[in-house]
């Protein structure tokens, strides 16, 4: 996976918003100004960060070379995954950006789970 597929299928999430408050190097992905993903352009290899389930978040970092914790972000949460030229399949990058994604929505206030599901409904 290259970053522009990265972000592709980030903004293709309910209810995402990108923007670079840490300036230009990243790019941050937020559902309902939560963020869930941290995408570094200018990594070689490519990499991002999501925010995981603390126990999943060791298993994977023991299955996968391409999986540590989180640069400069709270490790217990959060993994950094290199997401070309790594061990870790495409599918599986999918599948934690999936997470991270969930991970955020469940823990919405709940005005903003509702603001959330009708900006589904309006699609």
């Amino acid at each position: 996976m290259n970053v522009e597929q990265a972000r592709d299928y980030c903004l293709s999430k309910l209810g995402t918003t990108e923007g670079m408050p840490f300036g230009e190097g990243v790019l941050v992905f937020k559902v309902m100004n939560k963020m869930y993903a941290l995408l570094a352009l200018d990594a070689v290899p490519a990499t991002m960060n999501l925010k995981c389930d603390p126990d999943w978040a060791l298993e994977l970092r023991e299955e996968y070379e391409g999986i540590k914790g989180g640069y400069h972000m709270n490790k217990t949460h959060w993994n950094t995954i290199t997401i070309d030229e790594s061990d870790v399949s495409d599918e599986m990058i999918l599948k934690l950006i999936n997470h991270s994604y969930d991970l955020i929505v469940a823990k919405l206030k709940k005005a903003d789970k509702e603001a959330l599901k009708k900006l589904g409904e309006d699609e």
